[in-house]
């Protein structure tokens, strides 16, 4: 049965969580099914409706939430937060695991390395508060593992990078003693990477569904929703869904992914340098040296761009709110018994 004061630091029990109310006790959210959570607390695994405010989403797993009787009632704060924008017209922020110490960003040793998608993930993971490291997976099926992490290391600035074998066992214990006692990661990535194997591998039991390889060597779509579990040596790991589209929610980590191209930058001699022709621009003479591949440049515009879009709408999405509530005040007011309409001036 799992505890409480085995799901945050050591010898941290519910009464310890900060923000927790008069008469409440805290859990941990595992898993969100619509208005209904699984929660552990100090007397082990519960499902509870939701009853607390609907703002930002409610509850994602990882939150702590905090109980009373039968009902998680409040939201307590969180210390991270892996936020992506969610699909859609609206593009509002949605978070997918709170209060998480790692972000595990998963892809495959098979074929050629995705370095523009890890530089993604990467963004949003620095974003996020807590520690990236990038995990390759599927190590006993890439003919030159060195040479595959190499070129993925080169571009992950400041990042562990690690191959892994959920099928031979080789690298896992290195994650695992990333995810010590009383510590919590995410792992995200695309589908078929082998996040569910490697979940499996992790927890020395299967607890995420897992699917046969593909005739090109990447795997099948198998986990439909977030979870939390827990490892053997006291830590928490959160599997997700496969992301087919990960969108920034804004520019925060973007300077973290791309250390490199942000320090030449920074020495350029004007500081709107738009990085094209202007003299003494620091981003061209590192590309004409060969310091700085041009793709991971043109790269870093076009999620500056993307994040400076997403900025853009998610003013327009406050405004728009707090628009709306006025016009709601002001409706309440007027329909307010014993509220009298000013006379029109017939002047």
């Amino acid at each position: 049965m799992t505890r409480v004061s085995d799901l945050s630091v050591p010898a941290v029990g519910a009464t310890a969580v900060p923000g927790v109310p008069d008469g409440c006790v805290a859990a941990r959210v595992a898993r969100v099914d619509r208005a209904l959570l699984t929660v552990l607390t100090a007397e082990g695994e519960r499902r509870v409706p939701w009853s607390g405010p609907r703002e930002d989403g409610g509850p994602a797993v990882g939150d702590w939430v905090a109980l009373r009787a039968e009902r998680a009632v409040r939201l307590l704060p969180r210390r991270t937060a892996f936020v992506r924008t969610a699909a859609g017209r609206t593009s509002a922020p949605q978070v997918v695991a709170a209060n998480v110490d790692l972000v595990l960003v998963v892809d495959s040793l098979v074929g050629e390395a995705r370095l523009r998608r890890v530089e993604r993930y990467l963004a949003v993971a620095w974003a996020s508060g807590a520690t990236p490291v990038v995990v390759l997976t599927k190590a006993d099926l890439c003919a030159d593992v060195p040479a595959a992490v190499a070129a993925v290391a080169e571009d992950a600035v400041g990042v562990d990078v690690l191959a892994v074998s959920a099928t031979t066992g080789a690298g896992t214990a290195q994650v695992a003693a990333l995810i010590g006692p009383g510590r919590t990661a995410v792992m995200v990535g695309p589908s078929g990477v082998g996040k569910s194997s490697l979940t499996n591998a992790l927890a020395g039991r299967p607890v995420a569904g897992t699917a046969g390889i593909r005739a090109d060597g990447r795997g099948r779509h198998t986990t439909t929703a977030r979870e939390l579990h827990q490892l053997p040596g006291g830590g928490l790991l959160i599997d997700t869904p496969g992301m087919r589209e990960l969108a920034l929610p804004g520019g925060d980590g973007l300077d973290a992914a791309y250390a490199d191209v942000a320090g030449w930058a920074a020495d350029c001699r004007f500081r709107d340098c738009a990085h094209r022709t202007e003299p003494g621009c620091a981003v061209a003479a590192a590309i004409d040296r060969g310091d700085l591949d041009p793709a991971r440049f043109t790269a870093w515009r076009k999620l500056q761009a993307e994040a400076h879009r997403q900025e853009l709408r998610a003013d327009a999405r406050a405004r728009a709110a707090e628009s709306a509530r006025l016009r709601a005040v002001h409706r309440q007011r007027r329909s307010a018994p014993g509220q009298e309409r000013p006379a029109r001036w017939s002047g």
